[in-house]
């Protein structure tokens, strides 16, 4: 009999540009996962929505992260690369999970904390109501498992209660989705503030390195990272933040161990280490960027691969929305 992959789902906004970080955590493990999953990669404009956008920019964000996926590795012909606004089931199971929610669970949450810290002037429901969606777009595709970091734990634990919830109420209907945690670079932090995560919002534009930023300005962020008053490059999180996270891109993006990364800046100064960090960066993104501009001028091949993906996105979304209507008692033609 032959073996049946796992489901894999991720998806992504597509708000401000991509980090580095989000290369590392996300995008650059799915051309990984995607021979060995069944994987659904989405692009989040339904969430994106929760702070208010530029629609002429949301609507340039949109192709330009699909190009970026395609860019990066990730082949259509492999995987469902899909616009969440283009399956309807999203925002129906979205509205059934609700009511399988409580209040206080999403009160709770980490990011509508953060977010609605951010952002006191539109304080809406779809910032509280963000991980029901996100619940309902891993779960109408009967997800294995949800490739994340640390700081999206908590999205993927409520996703997990829900389901039970619901299965247990009616009868098996979800599969429990199981996080994936990346080993390596899980999380790579601001270069300015190494204490916090490196974001697409950062305060400080030299603390993020974007996809999209050219050779000069890639090096010279690196040049200004935050790392500490001794001279000693070391791998030690706790009491030197930014050397190690220096340490952390320069081996995931040149494949070396954490080991032999340390011992190739033995005896080197931190100068030579943001120098070989910045440089290592440019020249794997280049290609990227020269990749992503070609696609980008061929519209009407990502047209086409956006129809394909939800061709079979809708397909997978409509068999689990038709059992849940079921479930629940909707009356269907």
């Amino acid at each position: 009999m032959e073996n049946v992959k796992k489901v894999l789902y991720s998806a992504v906004q597509p708000t401000n540009n991509l980090t580095i970080g989000n290369y590392i955590g996300a995008i650059s493990n799915w051309k990984k996962l995607q021979d060995d999953y069944d994987c659904f990669f989405a692009i989040a404009n339904m969430h994106a929505i929760t702070v208010r956008q530029n629609p002429a920019e949301l609507r340039q964000r949109t192709l330009s992260l699909l190009a970026l996926y395609i860019a990066c590795g990730i082949d259509p012909e492999k995987c469902v690369l899909y616009l969440q606004s283009h399956v309807s089931a999203h925002a129906e199971l979205c509205w059934v999970l609700n009511t399988f929610t409580y209040v206080g669970e999403m009160e709770r949450m980490t990011q509508f904390k953060d977010k609605s810290a951010r952002h006191t002037e539109n304080i809406n429901m779809g910032l509280m109501d963000y991980p029901v969606l996100m619940a309902a777009d891993i779960l109408l595709y009967q997800a294995d498992c949800v490739p994340v970091g640390l700081d999206q734990r908590q999205h993927v634990e409520i996703a997990r209660d829900i389901a039970q919830r619901f299965n247990n109420i009616y009868s098996p209907t979800f599969k429990v989705p199981e996080a994936l945690y990346m080993k390596t670079g899980a999380k790579i932090n601001d270069l300015q503030n190494p204490e916090k995560k490196m974001s697409k919002s950062a305060e400080n534009p030299n603390g993020a390195v974007f996809l999209s930023d050219d050779r000069d300005v890639v090096i010279r962020k690196f040049k200004r990272a935050v790392t500490d008053s001794d001279s000693l490059i070391k791998y030690d999180p706790e009491t030197k933040p930014g050397v190690s996270n220096l340490l952390t891109v320069y081996s995931v993006f040149s494949q070396k161990s954490m080991a032999e990364t340390e011992r190739e800046f033995e005896g080197k100064g931190y100068g030579d280490l943001k120098l070989a960090v910045g440089e290592l960066v440019a020249d794997k993104l280049a290609p990227i960027q020269s990749e992503q501009a070609r696609l980008l001028s061929d519209k009407t091949y990502l047209d086409e691969v956006l129809k394909r993906g939800a061709l079979l996105a809708n397909k997978a979304a409509s068999r689990t929305l038709g059992k849940v209507y079921k479930k629940i008692g909707f009356y269907q033609l």
